[in-house]
This record gives structure tokens, C-alpha cells and sequence, in this order.
């Protein structure tokens, strides 16, 4: 029969053992990252930032997703961490269209790198502009990306709508790619980095067209969101391509939930700065980041934890 002290030092332990547990199990908790569709820099760039967070303990569930898609996952409660693109952020903030509410949950980390929006043609389909795309069968991402948005706002500004094409298929960046190769569409659209390795993909199977967004049209557009930016794509950035390209811009940004653990946040940014080399890899034109420009106000609250690395970085 056990003393009362037996008893005493046994419920310790058992004590101990289930506070430890819960502890362990706190610290294993998992992380979901919601990033692109495949073809994209997001996708392989969620895979980086799983591996960087694995170096501080964290595990990381890396998740197909799409920039709208994401800020309400991340909002819902459905997601931790995310990449978003700074104009539909903005918008889920403000609770504008086509968000539903104000996304009041999701906190800026860090800018990244500035996104092209890509409009891209078969060189055989008689596609100079976005003008001559009625009848056409194109390309876009599925619902819930910011690219499909903003191909909607670019046919906008022309006049035009979906209903206007033959067809209008609702792919990843891949699958597009097959399309049209196959030439059952004659355009696609995308929004990444330059060059993007599924253009580049189409580019070896067929001649290649890039679409130009003339000034005019570029003013237009910025009207429907201020946030839009005028970049350039360098000519000789694909096959062929012998002049610059006018495009549409955006940044790329990682958002996260507000109430995510500050700790968390601050050391995912300060892994991304200590490991910028693996993700220039992916993306180079992170080759040069600076905490400042991780830093820069987009019109997102930032979260805790990225402000703390950047005020400790005297980057805010």
C-alpha cells in the first residue's frame, strides 16, 4: 500500500509528464503556408521558407493556394502564413471587392519582390493586342488567384469580358502551358516573377508573343486599383522577345494571421534574411533584399513579431 508521500511524488510525475507533453506538442504544433499554383515562384519559394523554418523547430504544411485565396484563408482561421499580392491585400483590408468583409486578421511580414502581370500569345495567333482577343479562347489562373482578377480589370479597360471569347479556361500556370501548346488557346495570362519558367517552358516548345499594356490603358486600369504599378520587362527576357514589354506590377508579400504567435513571425523574417541566398535561388531578384524593403508600408498593418526584426534591423 502507498504512503501518502508515494502518492504525493506519483502525482508529480504524472503532472510533469502530461504538462511536458503538452508542451511538446505546443512546440510541434504545425504551421499550414498557403503558396501558388505549380509553375509559379510561390509554390517551390513555400517549400525554401519550410525548410528555413525547420532550423528553429517549426514545421511548415505547405499548401497550394492563390493571393485572394490565401488573405481569406488567413483571415478564416484556415491558414497561419500565406504569400499575397499587395493590390487584392489592400483590398481585403478595405473589404472591397471581391472580398466579402474586411479581412481584419491578416498582417503584412514582408515584401518580397515585384510581381508581372504576363499577357502572353501564340506568335501564330494574330494577337497584337489584348484588343484582338475577341473570339480567342485564353488562359487564366482558377478563381481566387489576383492574376485572374486583374486579367478580368485588363479586359476591362478594352471593353471586353469573358463572355466575349470562345472559350476562357480557369488552369494553372502548367496546365495553360499545355493549352497552348496544343493551340487550344491562343493567350494566356499569369502573374510572377521574369522570366517564369513556364513561359520560358512554352517558349521552347513555339514562337512566343508578349503583349504590350500601352500607357493609356495602363492609366485605366490604375484607376480600378491605385495600387498597380507600371514595370517593364527587359527585352531578351524570353526567346525572340527583341524589345521591352510593358506590364502591370504588383508585390509579392508574405502575410500572416495577426494573432499568430510573435515569436513565430520573428523568426521566419530573420530566417528569410539569414537564408535570402536559397530563396535568390528560386527568385533572384531577392538576391539583394534589405530589411527596409522587407519593411515598406503597403497599406497592411505589419504584425508584431516582423516588427520587432525591423525595428531591431533599424529598418522601421
Amino acid at each position: 500500500m502507498f504512503s501518502k508521500s508515494t502518492k504525493l511524488v506519483k502525482f508529480f510525475f504524472i503532472t510533469l509528464s502530461l504538462v511536458t507533453a503538452s508542451t511538446g506538442a505546443h512546440a510541434q504544433q504545425q504551421i499550414r503556408l498557403m503558396t501558388g499554383p505549380q509553375g509559379g515562384a510561390w509554390y517551390p519559394l513555400g517549400g525554401a521558407i519550410s525548410n528555413i523554418m525547420a532550423k528553429s523547430g517549426h514545421r511548415v504544411q505547405v499548401l497550394p493556394g492563390a493571393g485572394i485565396a490565401n488573405v481569406r484563408a488567413i483571415h478564416q482561421g484556415k491558414a497561419d502564413l500565406g504569400f499575397g499580392n499587395s493590390i487584392s491585400t489592400v483590398d481585403g483590408v478595405a473589404g472591397r471587392a471581391p472580398f466579402e468583409e474586411k479581412t481584419s486578421n491578416v498582417c503584412n511580414v514582408a515584401s518580397l519582390y515585384p510581381q508581372y502581370f504576363q499577357i502572353v500569345a501564340n506568335a501564330d495567333s494574330g494577337i497584337n493586342s489584348v484588343g484582338d482577343l475577341k473570339g480567342k479562347s485564353i488562359a487564366v489562373q482558377p478563381r481566387g488567384n489576383t492574376a485572374e482578377l486583374v486579367s478580368q480589370q485588363v479586359l476591362e479597360v478594352y471593353g471586353l469580358k469573358y463572355t466575349d471569347m470562345s472559350r476562357v479556361s480557369y488552369v494553372s500556370y502548367t496546365d495553360a502551358v499545355s493549352l497552348m501548346k496544343d493551340n487550344n488557346a491562343q493567350l494566356f495570362t499569369l502573374g510572377t516573377t521574369v522570366p517564369a519558367s513556364s513561359i520560358m517552358d512554352l517558349a521552347a516548345a513555339r514562337d512566343i508573343r508578349l503583349i504590350d499594356m500601352p500607357d493609356d490603358k495602363f492609366q485605366a486600369i490604375k484607376k480600378l486599383n491605385p495600387g498597380y504599378t507600371k514595370h517593364i520587362i527587359p527585352a531578351n527576357s524570353y526567346p525572340k522577345q527583341t524589345r521591352d514589354v510593358t506590364a502591370v506590377g504588383y508585390a509579392t508579400h508574405v502575410v500572416a494571421r495577426c494573432d499568430l504567435d510573435e515569436n513565430v513571425v520573428y523568426q521566419l523574417v530573420k530566417g528569410l534574411m539569414d537564408n535570402k541566398a536559397d530563396l535568390a535561388s528560386i527568385a533572384n531578384v531577392m538576391a539583394d533584399i534589405t530589411p527596409k524593403m522587407m519593411a515598406e508600408d503597403i497599406g497592411v498593418p505589419m504584425h508584431k513579431g516582423a516588427a520587432r526584426f525591423y525595428k531591431e534591423r533599424g529598418a522601421m
